[in-house]
């Protein structure tokens, strides 16, 4: 039994402005390569599908491409919503789709109604007998779904355990009837330990929507979803992360799955599964001149960039020179080196100490752009306000 473990495909986002939906076409298109190259019986989609809960009809239409080839290819499909998906409109067709080979799980009163893959025939040694059992838990915004699992205090520790809670339960009444599971539960969570990226959508506000890791303690294995980085948490317990970057914090991470192979044992043998990227991401820092000199950087000249200037004074036109040679600079900010400005002041104090009109406006053009008149604006602005103050004298 085979199962590719994925998550947040985030299908119709951008990069910093750029679209990515032909990225995500041809990520998908690797996705089914894989598999048909590795005989995948199932592939988990941990959360965060689309990229808002409304998605556009095109990206509608590539999810059901998507769909459409992975089936195809022999293997079913299991899908939680995360926090970026409408449950709702996800879940929308899934007793239709689930006989296609397509099961949603968006809904708190399908948490303990596993997909099973393989049969009771299927017998491991000890602890490992019987089927693998795949749990979905959706997304639980804990002050809509406490109501309804019952719980009194909505907090996300409290409704995934309570999630958690009802799997164990179910697993125990299939053991105690003779037909033991290897459970496998997805969850679209924040949970202790892991490493986040600038790219997701906070939970909640300082941290309190982490759940502890061991919580999941006990599962064959838990396919994690939410959090960008492909990481390990536990040796059952892991993160996917997004099969391609969504921000540049993500620019050393190696994208892709986990591909889990169960044999006879409980917990399957895990190993990654690596998917090339549309394009490389730099992440530069340093004065202008130098990085436009740099021949270190020849390999930047054809990646999406990051870049922080820190030069003492901000240069004059520097996103049109950055792009001279690195065209694709999509984010640029400044940070010049402490006291480069001098002691720090605020507007009204430099105002205050101005001798003149022409200092006042010199003062304005400096605090907008953080870099003061030269010769040439000087001279511009002083004849400007030669020529208005003229005018007042002849009106």
């Amino acid at each position: 039994m085979r199962i590719l473990h994925t998550s947040d495909w985030h299908l119709g986002r951008s990069f910093h402005g750029v679209g990515m939906l032909e990225a995500q076409r041809d990520f998908l298109a690797r996705l089914v390569e894989t598999v048909r190259e590795h005989s995948v019986d199932a592939v988990l989609v941990a959360g965060d599908v689309y990229d808002r809960a409304l998605p556009g009809v095109d990206v509608v239409r590539l999810l059901d491409e998507a769909l459409a080839a992975v089936t195809g290819a022999g293997a079913q499909v299991i899908i939680t919503s995360g926090n970026h998906d409408s449950a709702a409109r996800l879940g929308f067709g899934g007793r239709v789709l689930e006989r296609g080979g397509v099961h949603l799980r968006t809904r708190p009163a399908d948490l303990d109604r596993p997909v099973l893959l393989g049969d009771a025939s299927e017998q491991g040694g000890g602890q490992g007998a019987g089927p693998v059992a795949v749990y979905g838990i959706p997304y639980l915004e804990p002050r809509l779904a406490a109501a309804e699992l019952g719980v009194d205090r909505p907090s996300h520790e409290a409704v995934l355990a309570e999630a958690v809670q009802r799997i164990r339960a179910d697993v125990s009444r299939r053991a105690a009837d003779g037909a033991p599971v290897r459970p496998v539960v997805m969850a679209h969570a924040f949970v202790s330990g892991g490493l986040s990226s600038d790219s997701e959508r906070d939970l909640a506000v300082g941290g309190v929507g982490a759940v502890p890791l061991d919580l999941f303690d006990g599962f064959a294995y838990t396919a994690l979803g939410h959090l960008h980085g492909r990481q390990v948490l536990a040796p059952a317990t892991r993160y996917s992360g997004s099969p391609l970057a969504y921000s540049f914090s993500e620019a050393g991470q190696d994208k892709g799955a986990w591909l889990l192979d169960f044999g006879e044992g409980f917990s399957p043998a895990v190993e990654p599964v690596s998917w090339p990227q549309p394009r490389r991401l730099a992440v530069l820092r340093g004065e202008l001149d130098q990085l436009l000199a740099d021949p270190g950087l020849a390999w930047a000249e054809q990646a999406w960039c990051q870049v922080t200037l820190t030069d003492r004074e901000r240069p004059a036109r520097a996103m049109d020179r950055l792009r001279q040679r690195f065209a694709d600079t999509l984010v640029l900010s400044f940070d010049p080196p402490p006291g480069a400005n001098g002691p720090v002041q605020t507007y009204s104090q430099r105002m205050a100490r101005a001798a003149d009109d022409l200092d006042i406006c010199c003062g304005f053009l400096e605090h907008v752009r953080s870099r003061a008149a030269d010769d040439t604006e000087r001279t511009l602005i002083a004849d400007v306000l030669a020529a208005v103050q003229a005018e007042e004298v002849t009106a």
